[in-house]
């Protein structure tokens, strides 16, 4: 029965918080396993079936939006989220950080401290602390457990109308009104107690965030600061205001109380780091419709704000570049900003990037390797230096860097994707296709993941470790595909 109740609350769960779906389960999990709806013994759910929730929500979230792979930029929104996460009261709690590569403007927690948040609302932010503020109200979702809250709350309710709730929280992704003429028609006592609990949930995150944001150094008045700019901005919308607006109210009377909270917090001038301006810069790249807007975006920019700025600006033109084929010009940008800052990993591997592009091969793979020795344990610099070793055919030295990297950090889908291409080149067909069948598993595509299992099997015929791994995947992602199954025939 609960099957189909899982797999909807996955995708459904955090609307009803007023945060909408927008994220890596490396290592697979048992499938999920929650009390029956309406369960008399008052269970609810704990850490370990959360976290498992939360692996299965971040699969799922890669069928439906595009997640960000670039290594550079999962560096920077992980050490930006982990940072403030230390800082909150319960710095043990689980988190991962992405980025969703998508203009409108949205941020979102999910279960087992998935923090999701889109580029677009990225490229508004005018200063760190407004991006910390945003994640620091998205931990303190996760912290306060507000999305846990809810669930534990239609875990105590019976199946009709804990379905019914469900259902409406379903309709409202696609649209609001719907949703709220479905609820009201299938319990009209509750709604107003789930709108006054979110009304709760977004005071308190913010009470809690800028807690938060005073605790790891950054500007508390960025809070406020934002919200101000969106209200103001969205105005403009023809469409609606963004998306972040509508699941997470600004009010007048809510931007009144986070800057009276923030005046509180002694003033003084607050600093961006290069790795924040960097990052912005990376990501206007990768989302511009075109390579040449970027361009002429930051070719206008190279004389304008701060040194850091500039030294931005610069990058993001080198990026940009790049991205047009512009290799010349994209290689004198990188070797001026490398000279100038050799410190900097992203300046190097602009460079790298540039010269392999160019034919420059020999020059590049020496760069990175110099690159791996003066940045140890640098997972973009590796990630871009494997990649470069396969493309130029250096099957055994790509497969050593993911071996070494593998033993101490957690495989994601972009490691499974490299392990299954490089032991494929290598002749290793069966090891290929378990990896393959990991990286569709991580990516949500649990049928694909079962199709190289068992092509898997077949290659690994004689061989008793590797049958005897692909065998036990296999029967987790058949498991896994048959409550999928069932959680699609539910009645909506």
């Amino acid at each position: 029965m609960f099957s189909a109740f899982r797999s909807a609350v996955a995708t459904a769960a955090i609307a009803g918080l007023g945060l909408t779906p927008a994220g890596d389960a490396p290592h697979a999990q048992d499938i999920i396993r929650l009390p029956d709806i309406g369960d008399s013994s008052g269970r609810v759910i704990t850490p370990t079936q959360e976290q498992e929730l939360g692996q299965a929500f971040f699969r799922s979230l890669h069928n439906q939006l595009k997640i960000n792979q670039d290594p550079e930029i999962e560096q920077f929104i992980e050490s930006l989220g982990g940072g403030l996460a230390a800082h909150t009261d319960n710095p043990g709690q689980p988190f991962h950080f992405f980025v969703v590569l998508d203009p409108a403007i949205n941020a979102f927690a999910g279960p087992g401290g998935y923090i999701g948040i889109n580029s677009g609302l990225v490229t508004e932010t005018e200063s760190e602390s407004e991006l910390a503020s945003v994640l620091s109200h998205e931990i303190a979702h996760v912290t306060q457990r507000h999305l846990m809250r809810a669930f534990e709350s239609a875990s105590r309710m019976s199946l009709p109308t804990a379905a019914a709730m469900l259902a409406a929280i379903l309709i409202g992704t696609q649209s609001a009104a719907l949703g709220q003429a479905a609820l009201i028609a299938a319990q009209a006592g509750s709604l107003q107690h789930r709108i006054d609990f979110t009304r709760d949930n977004e005071q308190e995150a913010d009470r809690v965030g800028m807690h938060i944001l005073s605790r790891t150094d950054f500007d508390p008045r960025g809070m406020p600061a934002f919200f101000e700019r969106l209200q103001r901005a969205s105005r403009y919308y023809g469409e609606g205001p963004p998306e972040f607006l509508r699941t997470h109210p600004v009010t007048v009377s809510r931007i009144a109380d986070s800057r009276g909270r923030a005046e509180k917090y002694p003033f003084r001038q607050y600093t961006d780091s290069l790795g924040y301006l960097l990052f912005k810069a990376k990501l206007r790249v990768m989302t511009a419709k075109r390579p040449i807007d970027a361009v002429n975006h930051f070719r206008a920019t190279l004389d304008q704000g701060t040194a850091l700025q500039k030294v931005a600006s610069q990058y993001g033109l080198g990026l940009a570049l790049l991205a047009a084929s512009r290799l010349n010009q994209a290689q004198a940008v990188f070797q001026n900003l490398a000279g100038r800052r050799p410190d900097q990993p992203q300046f190097v591997n602009g460079l790298a990037k540039s010269k392999l592009e160019a034919g420059s091969t020999r020059q590049a793979l020496a760069l990175y390797s110099e690159a791996m020795d003066y940045f140890p344990g640098n997972r973009a610099i590796m990630l871009d230096y494997t990649k470069a070793l396969l493309k130029t055919k250096h099957y055994e030295q790509a497969r050593r860097l993911l071996r070494d990297y593998s033993r101490s950090h957690p495989a994601t889908a972009e490691i499974y994707a490299l392990l299954a291409e490089t032991t494929g080149n290598l002749g290793k067909k069966a090891k290929a296709h378990r990896y393959l069948a990991e990286y569709y598993y991580a990516i949500g595509q649990t049928e694909s993941a079962i199709t190289q299992a068992e092509i898997g099997i077949k290659a690994a015929k004689g061989n008793f470790y590797l049958t005897a791994i692909l065998e036990e995947r296999l029967k987790r992602f058949v498991a896994e595909k048959e409550e999928e199954e069932k959680g699609d025939k539910w009645p909506h």
